[in-house]
């Protein structure tokens, strides 16, 4: 059975899928050539469980978050999966804040196991019957999760080692430095009218 490749293919595939999986899988979206479902965090153990056995998508190949701290629910918890017998992938997003816990997919795909632990270590998302959920990354009482938006770049604790002591001792960063987005990019080079040059830009062309 051959796998559609084209966009409107599966754009009608992603439709199929929704209709199908009444109310586990509520949207779909084609994009970059890839299909992109979306359901209810609550039912997404249904969502890869149908996905697996009526799909074919037997293999989990990733699970990983995403930070957008201006919504409610500011992370995305994604899964993606393979079939290879129709060597296709699809992607599977639900939504959930930072207190309200998603199904460990462990119970349909075991090898999630580490994945929800590097997702949780690195964002903070909890996973409801995870047989083992702890840090698997950072040090042994880490404080915060390093890939949330408003992580300081400097982290919390620094660690060094004392050779007066003979080990290693945490201590709190003096100075944090906080992420700021707010800057000129390299690529695009400066405005016009701006005072300084970034550096390598008395190579470009002239205005």
């Amino acid at each position: 059975m051959s796998w559609p490749t084209k966009p409107a293919e599966l754009e009608k595939l992603g439709k199929a899928i929704v209709k199908a999986a009444t109310g586990i899988i509520t949207g779909a979206e084609v994009r970059f050539g890839e299909l992109t479902l979306t359901g209810p965090a609550d039912r997404v153990l249904e969502a890869l469980t149908y996905l697996r056995d009526q799909e074919g998508f037997h293999q989990l190949v990733d699970l990983c978050g995403a930070d957008y701290p201006e919504r409610p629910k500011r992370f995305d918890v994604v899964y993606h999966l393979l079939s290879m017998t129709k060597n296709r992938r699809v992607r599977l997003k639900v939504q959930t804040d930072e207190d309200t816990p998603v199904p460990s997919a462990t119970k349909v795909f075991p090898c999630a196991d580490w994945f929800e632990r590097e997702a949780f270590d690195m964002y903070g998302v909890f996973f409801d019957g995870h047989p083992d959920l702890r840090r698997i990354l950072t040090d042994y009482g880490f404080h915060g999760h390093p890939l949330r938006k408003d992580f300081p770049m400097t982290g919390y604790v620094e660690v060094r080692y004392d050779d007066e002591l003979k080990r290693v001792v945490y201590e709190p960063v003096k100075s944090v430095e906080w992420r700021n987005w707010d800057f000129l990019s390299p690529w695009e080079g400066a405005e016009r009218g701006f005072a300084a040059l970034l550096p390598g830009d008395e190579k470009g062309p002239k205005s």
